[in-house]
């Protein structure tokens, strides 16, 4: 995380939420008077050093969860937070990469995509109104990632990493991008090594998904793409998802 690109996104886009990822630190730790003086609290859940989710936000927010339900006391890693607020529910998530680990490391990544495929269920059934967005580590077909950025057995791309989030979809979510940008080449990461910058090697990975009425009040999904070429970025990319109110 960035605090200052952080800052300089709220002062120009002004949204109504801000999901983080990857924070890398603990509760105590998060910058939250920085980004108070600009009109946003936060929600953290941190962890030392590793993964680590926030959400900033203007409005009044209740907190749900600070752990993807279904994922059992031995899951220690900070990775996931939702809140109730405006309506809706919104759900941050920081899905498990999968390539670190062996074996027990990708049976992680699917068992996480399993229980947030039952928690999307549960929400589903209930007509709950939500969204499940940011870092997926998932690249859904092949027209996610540059070519020859992935090789074929990179857990981001194996066979069951699709067949799980397809698993999702088929809950009844839409994928906000491809509702809107079904064909074009968008990524929303770009490492730092071998020059991936320069040469578009990216991948997208951020996704946004959203229950059946708020994909009816979809307006705009917007890449800022430009973060990416600025000094010292993150290796990922803001998307915004702007709703009908």
């Amino acid at each position: 995380m960035r605090e200052t690109h952080v800052a300089s996104f709220l002062e120009r886009e002004a949204p109504d939420f801000l999901l983080l990822q990857e924070i890398k630190c603990e509760a105590h730790q998060f910058p939250a008077l920085a980004f108070s003086a600009l009109g946003y609290e936060a929600v953290v859940v941190g962890q030392k050093s590793y993964n680590g989710v926030a959400i900033l936000h203007r409005a009044p927010v209740e907190v749900l969860h600070t752990k993807l339900p279904g994922m059992g006391d031995d899951d220690t890693h900070a990775r996931f937070v939702e809140i109730r607020a405006a309506g809706l529910v919104i759900g941050n998530l920081y899905l498990p990469n999968g390539n670190s680990g062996g074996d027990a490391g990708y049976d992680y990544k699917l068992r996480w995509m399993a229980a947030l495929r039952a928690h999307a269920a549960a929400m589903m059934q209930d007509e709950t109104d939500f969204i499940l967005a940011g870092d997926y580590n998932v690249c859904p077909t092949d027209e996610d990632f540059a070519p020859r950025a992935l090789s074929a057995g990179d857990a981001l791309v194996r066979p069951e990493t699709r067949a799980a989030f397809n698993a999702l979809l088929y809950t009844g979510l839409t994928e906000a991008v491809r509702a809107l940008h079904p064909r074009e080449k968008l990524y929303t990461f770009w490492d730092y090594q071998a020059g991936a910058w320069d040469r578009n090697s990216g991948l997208r990975i951020d996704h946004a998904l959203l229950s059946p009425r708020l994909a009816e009040r979809l307006v705009s999904v917007t890449i800022h793409k430009d973060e990416r070429a600025k000094g010292q970025p993150s290796d990922h990319v803001p998307v915004t998802v702007e709703l009908q109110p």
